[in-house]
């Protein structure tokens, strides 16, 4: 018998936290891995080896390895069909992408680790400087989220079902707490966030409740 499908992540990389919620939705119950990425182990040979980018999350089963969360994402919602991950209307399909979507290209690249790394490297910016960076850029996102949830949020984010718009949404608002980003002017993203953590699919994939968590 195959082993079962493998996830590599790290217990605070939003990327793979979104795909933590994805598999627990799904009811899944893959091997997990830690990369840990503070002490540059997604630069080791043996990472690079699973992804050439040097980023978490991936997901490896025999013969086949996958990297980026929604490619993940996506891969798990065509194999294991149910519960969907995605609304059924394609109008709502499409707007549960579209938030997914400006988390993912929009907020959380300029937040990534490598880049915060590189504004201190060439730049100099300090622990308080990358937290206005980030600040900056997740508060420009919401903005842009908070309008769209106020036609889409039922319970969740699109609708009384959660999708893929809270599994990106989610791991991102953590991260604006982690940066201290003031949350009072987005109500629709604070009650799609607190409505989504109750969930025990969520609940059971939040940074703190990993074993490799600090």
């Amino acid at each position: 018998m195959a082993d079962a499908p493998l996830l590599v992540g790290y217990w605070r990389s939003s990327a793979a936290y979104r795909v933590r919620i994805a598999v627990n939705l799904k009811g899944l119950t893959p091997r997990h891995a830690a990369v840990h990425l503070r002490k540059g182990e997604q630069r080791g040979a043996d990472h690079l080896g699973l992804n050439p980018s040097g980023l978490v999350p991936v997901w490896q089963e025999e013969g086949f390895s996958l990297a980026q969360s929604l490619a993940i994402i996506e891969y798990l919602d065509e194999t294991w069909p149910e519960p969907p991950l995605l609304p059924a209307a394609p109008r709502d399909r499409a707007v549960a992408r579209e938030i997914a979507l400006t988390v993912a290209c929009d907020i959380h690249p300029l937040g990534n680790l490598r880049v915060l790394d590189k504004l201190t490297a060439d730049w100099g910016a300090g622990a308080p400087a990358r937290a206005a960076w980030a600040r900056h850029w997740i508060g420009t996102g919401f903005t842009a989220i908070e309008a769209r949830l106020a036609h889409s949020a039922g319970r969740y984010a699109v609708g009384d079902t959660p999708s893929l718009a809270d599994i990106c949404l989610v791991p991102q608002v953590y991260n604006a707490r982690r940066f201290e980003l003031d949350l009072t002017p987005y109500p629709m993203i604070r009650a799609a966030d607190e409505a989504a953590r109750a969930h025990p699919a969520f609940a059971a994939a939040a940074p703190e409740a990993q074993a490799d968590a600090e």
